[in-house]
């Protein structure tokens, strides 16, 4: 079994911000499974891939879908999950086809996206009171010496890799 499932992440809002690796993915795909074939078939055009087989997977046809798409990989086809805007399985369809692929042993790869909520943080002291560097955002790569010793790591005034 050489098939496999790809879940891409697609952008919200413009589709600019669509990652060569995501046009690769789409590109090597012998079937895209969508939430709504004209707007998947709008993003294939922009990123200049040639329309494959589409096969809708929304809400109502999430459930049959799933055990079609995992029966196309077991065939050795490889399929390339995407939603309207965003990464699959997270808030649309998708988790129902990840489960039925898990269950037949297939593999399951990720594309990421741009992220909307990473995008906020430069400029979210201006134009999302509450998200930016200054208030809460406590996260980091865990570097710090502390981090590794169980310390509670000094607080350093916010920002990104500072806690």
């Amino acid at each position: 079994m050489a098939g496999k499932l790809v879940l891409v992440a697609t952008p919200i809002g413009n589709l600019g911000d669509l990652s060569p690796r995501a046009v690769e993915a789409l590109a090597d795909a012998d079937v895209v499974a969508c939430e709504d074939t004209r707007r998947t078939g709008k993003l294939l055009a922009h990123a200049g891939v040639s329309a494959p087989r589409l096969l809708v997977v929304n809400e109502h046809t999430e459930k049959a879908s799933a055990a079609e798409i995992a029966d196309l990989i077991v065939a050795g086809n490889i399929v390339a999950l995407v939603t309207d805007a965003g990464t699959p399985a997270v808030s649309d369809p998708g988790a129902k086809v990840v489960q039925a692929v898990l269950k037949v042993g297939a593999e399951v790869e990720a594309v990421p996206g741009p992220s909307a909520a990473l995008s906020v943080i430069p400029v979210g002291d201006r134009q999302a009171p509450g998200l930016g560097r200054k208030h809460g955002w406590k996260a980091g790569f865990g570097c710090h010496p502390d981090w590794q010793s169980g310390r509670p790591v000094p607080e350093s005034g916010g920002g990104i890799g500072r806690r």
